[in-house]
């Protein structure tokens, strides 16, 4: 049977192969950039974060434990009951579409993890970023953690395969109409699956003409969860501050 739908991530983020294939992801690391982003920030003491697109919560709860007031929001409603299991007084999650903007004020709005440029309507990303804009206080700083997509053209692996929990995923990856796009399929008790990740191949000079358009403006810019200076064709990752 071939599981799809026109919008990939309403579907596939929310199957639980999504989360046995990338299983093994880096906490340590995860962990790392958060404590060099928060303190590069330097937000108050106890102050509020809006984790968007927060999947199953790992960056919402570690902010949390650092001692800030978390919402994460995702439209994945199983990750959101997955991470309704971590709640308390400073840690709320909520099914939400970040192209829309949250009723609340933030000190800080982070989207993480190459998180953005989902959409198949070009609106919605220029939305996501005027959403961004109305969240944050008058002191917010907004935080977008893309991947550096001249290093990933560059370093593409065409196809691979990697077994996971007994079951094999193979991995078709190719640029292609200014998309990153990664054809997933595998098979379960004689069941065929097959699954797209297509993200927007955004580069700095994108986003731009995004902050341009939304009216925000980009203070920094850095190319790892060290935040090193980015570099736009050996850094692995683009990570922008913007206000």
């Amino acid at each position: 049977m071939n599981k799809s739908t026109k919008h990939w991530y309403a579907s596939w983020f929310d199957t639980p192969y999504y989360h046995i294939l990338y299983k093994d992801r880096d906490y340590s690391e995860a962990q790392g950039f958060m404590d060099n982003l928060t303190n590069y920030l330097n937000l108050p003491d106890n102050g509020k974060i809006l984790d968007l697109a927060c999947g199953k919560g790992r960056h919402s709860v570690y902010l949390n434990k650092l001692g800030y007031d978390v919402t994460g929001v995702d439209l994945s409603e199983q990750s959101i009951n997955y991470a309704k299991q971590y709640e308390n007084d400073t840690l709320k999650f909520e099914v939400h579409d970040m192209s829309k903007p949250f009723n609340d004020k933030f000190d800080a709005v982070f989207n993480l993890f190459t998180s953005f440029g989902y959409f198949d309507d070009e609106s919605c990303n220029l939305n996501t970023i005027k959403a961004i804009k109305s969240e944050l206080n008058e002191f917010g700083f907004g935080v977008i953690d893309f991947m550096n997509t001249n290093y990933v053209t560059s370093n593409l692996v065409a196809q691979d395969v990697k077994s996971v929990d007994g079951i094999d995923f193979y991995q078709k990856r190719r640029a292609e109409n200014g998309y990153i796009i990664k054809d997933i399929s595998f098979e379960i008790d004689s069941e065929q699956f097959n699954f797209q990740e297509r993200v927007r191949a955004f580069t700095l000079e994108d986003f731009k003409n995004l902050f341009e358009k939304a009216g925000v403006h980009l203070l920094d810019v850095f190319g790892d969860y060290n935040l090193s200076k980015y570099q736009s064709n050996t850094s692995e990752r683009l990570i922008m501050i913007f206000k």
